[in-house]
């Protein structure tokens, strides 16, 4: 779903308004996170920590070949929930009965990437847990974390992050570059008021008002706001009066929390009635949202005022607006600070937080059921962005409806609701994590409880989870039946099938599809999941050599879809179709449709998707004789299969076409020519593989040479450590081996990694095979 890929690149927060360097601290960050795996940003609220670290982690980018990774958690309050979103930001869609830690753990073992983990105070425990398992569980991972207080790990590397400097207004100023703050100043009040500028009659005024406000970035650029309105001599006057009067008369220094404190209650005094209830209302929302969603939780302003509200706290610094997703309006965001502080004032009024809250969650559900209720049709892609920019939103309403007394069923509905989401957009996991919590809080007999059931069972998808999965499927569908709910039982039926088609029980799901599809759609029943009966059942006939019946069904599905300008289900469609005609060894027909269907699916990034479909192109390019293309889409078909299940789910008819295409090519190229074709591919981001399997492109290492092919000198140290690599010893066994220390030997790893472009510890251990 229009989430990051899952190799490469640097997916960090854009940014809307220009940042002041901070040099030294860019410095001293960058030079931590050269020695330490841990390094934490720690300073006051509205210091900048946010802003510092994006910049450290983007100066630092090409150092990550697996690129830098985002993890926002200003909006999350559920502890649990920290390492599904570390997942999420970093593209993995584990399907597995593991603990999200382990599985997260496991699929970054061999990575090199820098992991910014962004406001973790009020999630500490879970942060250090995140932080420990991956210094100690993986070799190259690094993790940049922001927060007010350390995480308190052994391991962890502290950068202070102080407010700026303010020179004293009484000193030589004829340099206004080499003033942070006062450069601050200037920049957010030319934005309010074009053509300010710091000249030699205002720099001393502007040096005592930074000083006045300790520096503090976000406070500067609040007082800034206020040029629209007031002269700069005005807008100092009536700080200092502010002041003394909240330390009445105190000569003592204005410790930096008051100061943000008086800062933003100057701001809320200066906003009118609307915005200051905007503002307070507005403070339930976690992360982005746009102006339908704010007119709703604003209940006691009319649309019209609504708007002006927005627009008011927009002009004052208060609201920054965003960038929209594709496709979509326009959003906003409160900064966290401000948030926190919009919720201290809508809790002084008995009963508004929950009376929000709760207008929240109906509006999360009125936009769930739109979205299902369209899914099948065009606008997919939007419709996913849209979701996706709403995670946070969809996470505070789910947390809200099940935490609260009386609210429970909401989130069973909701968590149904969104059972598209969760399958078709590649969030399994957490898709499971509120199901499984909604459905623990709701064990009282509902069609509510039957859907949650069979989509629960259909984010199963690991091995160990299929019983689980089928058994839920069949009481689902025993409920429904009991119910009277004749599309719940069908959604189910749909399920069972699938849980026997990836059971390998390719007789068993032939027949049960041959029924569903002979029943045809029932009334109330997703017309997504009908078509993807026809997908199922054309499948079964295909992996079972019936060709010719795959083809026919294929065709019926796609007249359906065609009708409906659906996008999703068929690319399914169209992937049967190419793998109906690899059956028959029809090459030259398969090849087309399985482009059509990546493309496709790379449009709405359903990335389970693109790993079968990469798969099968991989077939056909080996059945074509190109011994090359096989193993650089191999190479691209693993790396987005290892962010999924590396043993595709234990399929033996994926595994063993798979197999097949890497002996093929392996015989064709040799050793060496397998192992640096195959690592091209490994190599590539998600986008780059697709067009490379598009013929748009191909693949290219985007900073390291091709695993392999440049002339490469290693120490002879590290020639050694190579050689203990590819016996397969971590770094603690060769360090115990070399008689080094661990670091040393993480130190010598990442150095052979990065003189022979390589990614991983396995691609060292086939280059070492590969020169023996």
């Amino acid at each position: 779903m229009g989430g990051p890929a899952p190799s490469g690149g640097c997916h960090l927060p854009v940014e809307t308004t220009s940042f002041v360097d901070r040099r030294d601290e860019q410095a001293t960050g960058r030079e931590l996170l050269a020695k330490a795996r841990l390094v934490t940003l720690t300073g006051p609220g509205g210091v900048g920590k946010t802003r510092l670290a994006t910049h450290i982690a983007a100066r630092v980018a090409r150092a990550f070949p697996d690129g830098v990774r985002h993890v926002a958690l200003a909006g999350l309050r559920d502890p649990e929930l920290v390492p599904l979103a570390a997942a999420d930001a970093l593209g993995l869609h584990d399907h597995s009965a593991r603990p999200p830690l382990d599985a997260l753990v496991a699929r970054l073992r061999d990575r090199r990437l820098l992991l910014v983990v962004d406001n973790c105070e009020h999630l500490l425990a879970a942060c250090a847990g995140l932080a420990a398992a991956l210094l100690h569980g993986t070799t190259a991972v690094r993790v940049l974390a922001t927060s007010r207080h350390r995480l308190g790990l052994t391991e962890e590397h502290l950068l202070e992050v102080r407010p700026l400097v303010v020179p004293d207004p009484d000193d030589d100023l004829s340099a206004p570059g080499s003033h942070p703050a006062l450069a601050l100043f200037a920049d957010r009040a030319a934005a309010v008021l074009p053509g300010f500028r710091l000249t030699p009659a205002n720099r001393a005024a502007v040096a005592r008002l930074c000083r006045r406000l300790d520096g503090l970035p976000l406070a500067i650029e609040l007082a800034a706001v206020r040029m629209r309105v007031l002269g700069l001599d005005q807008l100092l006057g009536r700080l200092d009066d502010r002041y003394r009067l909240l330390t009445a008369g105190s000569p003592a220094a204005l410790p930096r929390h008051q100061t943000l404190r008086a800062a933003v209650d100057w701001s809320h005094e200066l906003c009118t009635g609307p915005e200051r209830s905007a503002w307070a209302r507005l403070s339930v929302l976690a992360g982005g949202f746009d102006l339908e969603t704010a007119e709703a939780v604003c209940h006691d302003l009319r649309p019209p005022d609504v708007l002006e509200a927005v627009a008011g706290l927009v002009d004052k610094s208060v609201l920054t607006r965003e960038e929209a997703p594709a496709g979509g309006a326009a959003r906003y965001r409160l900064l966290d600070t401000l948030r926190q502080y919009g919720l201290d004032r809508l809790r002084e009024r008995p009963g508004e937080e929950a009376a929000a809250r709760l207008r929240h969650l109906n509006r999360v559900q009125e936009h769930a059921d739109a979205c299902e209720a369209a899914w099948f049709g065009p606008g997919q892609r939007e419709t996913v962005a849209r979701l996706r920019a709403d995670q946070d939103n969809l996470r505070a309403a789910l947390d809200f409806s099940l935490a609260t007394p009386g609210r429970a069923h909401a989130g069973l509905r909701l968590a149904g609701t969104l059972w598209f989401y969760w399958h078709a957009c590649g969030a399994p996991r957490e898709g499971r994590y509120w199901l499984d919590r909604a459905l623990d809080a709701n064990p009282e007999p509902t069609p509510e409880r039957a859907r949650a059931l069979w989509a629960s069972a259909l984010l199963a998808g690991s091995p160990e989870d299929l019983t689980r999965g089928l058994r839920r499927a069949r009481e689902a569908r025993a409920l429904a039946e009991r119910l009277g709910d004749p599309a719940e039982a069908a959604h189910a039926d749909y399920v069972i099938g699938v849980v026997q088609l990836f059971a390998d029980d390719l007789p068993a799901a032939r027949a049960h599809f041959e029924t569903t599809v002979a029943r045809g759609p029932v009334p109330g029943q997703h017309l997504s999941l009908h078509g993807l009966d026809l997908v199922e059942l054309a499948c079964a006939h295909a992996f079972l050599g019936g060709a010719e019946r795959a083809v026919a069904v294929c065709e019926r599905a796609l007249r359906l879809c065609e009708a409906h300008g659906e996008e999703w289900v068929r690319s399914y469609v169209l992937r049967i179709l190419a793998l109906a005609h690899a059956v028959r060894a029809d090459w030259r027909r398969a090849e087309p449709h399985a482009r059509e269907a990546l493309r496709r699916k790379l449009d709405v990034h359903d990335v389970i998707g693109i790993g079968l479909t990469l798969d099968l192109l991989a077939r056909i390019a080996d059945a074509l004789g190109g011994a090359e293309r096989t193993a650089v889409l191999l190479g691209g078909a693993d790396r987005v299969w290892s962010d999924i299940d590396r043993d595709r789910w234990g399929s033996t008819a994926l595994n063993s076409a798979r197999r097949a295409c890497e002996e093929h090519a392996r015989a064709a190229l040799g050793p060496d020519g397998f192992e640096a074709a195959y690592g091209r591919g490994g190599a590539s981001a998600l986008e780059e593989i697709v067009a490379y399997a598009l013929d748009e492109r191909p693949p290219e290492p985007r900073t390291r040479p091709e695993p392999g092919t440049a002339p490469v000198r290693l120490t002879r140290r590290e020639t050694e450590v190579a050689e203990l690599v590819a016996e397969g010893l971590g770094n603690q066994q060769i360090a115990d081996r070399l008689v080094i220390a661990r670091r040393t030997a993480e130190g010598h790893v990442e150095r052979i990694l990065g003189k022979l472009g390589f990614r991983n510890r396995s691609q060292i251990a086939a280059w070492v095979t590969a020169r023996r």
